[in-house]
C-alpha cells in the first residue's frame, strides 16, 4: 500500500468477521494486512484495564451487568465468542476468544514485532474517572510505550469522546497522540479547532456526510482525521476523497482490498 493511502485500523478488531474486541479477531485483522487495531478500555471492580466496548457485559458476552461492577476473575469466566454468528462456523481456540484484558492485547502485539499501530479508546463515563487513564499510562510506562519511539513494536495513541480524557493523557504522558472522537462537533471544531492539545480529529461516518467541509477544515487547522466506523464502499469512497488518514471499519480486509484496487498516485 502507498505512504499516501489512508492507514486501516480494525476496530475492536474487525468486529464483522469475528467476535469483537477477542485476540481472535486482531489476530485476523492483523493477517488481513490492517495497519493497526482498535479497542476499548474499562476498568474492573479491582482495577484491570479490560477490553469490553459496552458498560454491560449482555450483548457481548452470556453475563449480566456492569463491566466495572466486576472482578477480572468474574469477567474471565463469561463466554465472549458464543453470541457472534462466527462461533457456529468458525473452529476458534478458547485461549483467543477469551475476555482481552490490554495487557494480553499488548504482549499479543508486541510479539509480532511488526510496528502494529494501536487506537485506545478510553470509556466514560466511568465510576472510575480519572483512574482510567492513570492506570493506563502506567500499564504503557510498563511496556515502554509511554514515550514513542519511531521503532517501538507497538505505536500506541490514545482516543476519546471525553476531552478531559484526553486532557489527562496529555499531562501523564505528553507524548503520546491523542484523537478527539466527534459525534456532534462542539463549538470551535468545525472551524478546526480541537481540545487540549488533540492533533488528531475522529470524527464519525455520519458527521463527515452530514458536514463536507469538516476534514478539509481540520487539515487547514494542521489535524489529521481518523473517520469511523467505514463499512460500505460508498462510505469508503466518500473518506478516500476527503483524503483523510486513517479508516476505523469493521471490515479491515474489504477496505484494504478497495484501496490495493486504486491506480497508483
Amino acid at each position: 500500500m502507498s505512504p499516501s493511502r489512508p492507514l486501516v485500523f480494525a476496530h475492536r478488531g474487525g468486529a464483522e468477521a469475528l467476535p469483537e474486541h477477542t485476540l481472535a479477531a486482531y489476530v485476523r485483522a492483523l493477517d488481513e494486512g490492517a495497519d493497526g487495531v482498535e479497542c476499548d478500555v474499562r476498568l474492573t471492580r479491582d482495577g484491570h484495564l479490560v477490553c469490553v466496548h459496552d458498560r454491560r457485559l449482555n450483548r457481548t458476552s452470556n453475563g449480566t451487568g456492569l463491566v466495572s461492577a466486576k472482578t477480572l476473575a468474574e469477567l474471565d469466566a463469561l463466554d465472549y465468542a458464543s453470541w457472534h454468528p462466527a462461533a457456529a462456523t468458525e473452529d476458534l481456540p478458547v485461549e483467543h476468544t477469551r475476555l482481552l484484558t490490554l495487557e494480553r492485547l499488548l504482549d499479543a502485539l508486541r510479539d509480532r514485532g511488526l510496528g502494529v499501530r494501536l487506537l485506545i479508546e478510553t470509556k466514560h463515563p466511568s465510576r472510575y474517572g480519572a483512574d482510567v487513564e492513570r492506570r493506563l499510562v502506567e500499564m504503557l510506562r510498563r511496556y515502554g510505550l509511554a514515550e514513542p519511539v519511531p521503532d517501538d513494536p507497538v505505536r500506541v495513541t490514545v482516543m476519546s469522546f471525553a476531552a478531559l480524557a484526553l486532557r489527562r493523557i496529555r499531562t501523564l504522558a505528553p507524548g503520546i497522540p491523542t484523537v478527539y472522537l466527534l459525534e456532534i462537533p462542539p463549538p470551535g471544531v468545525r472551524r478546526g479547532r480541537l481540545p487540549f492539545g488533540a492533533k488528531i480529529a475522529g470524527p464519525s461516518i455520519g458527521l463527515i456526510r452530514a458536514r463536507p467541509n469538516l476534514v478539509e477544515s481540520l487539515r487547514a487547522a494542521g489535524h489529521g482525521a481518523y473517520v469511523w466506523t467505514v463499512n460500505r464502499e460508498e462510505d469508503v469512497n466518500l473518506v478516500l476523497a476527503q483524503r483523510v488518514d486513517g479508516i476505523i471499519t469493521d471490515r479491515p480486509g474489504f477496505v484494504i482490498d478497495r484501496l490495493e484496487k486504486l491506480p497508483p498516485v
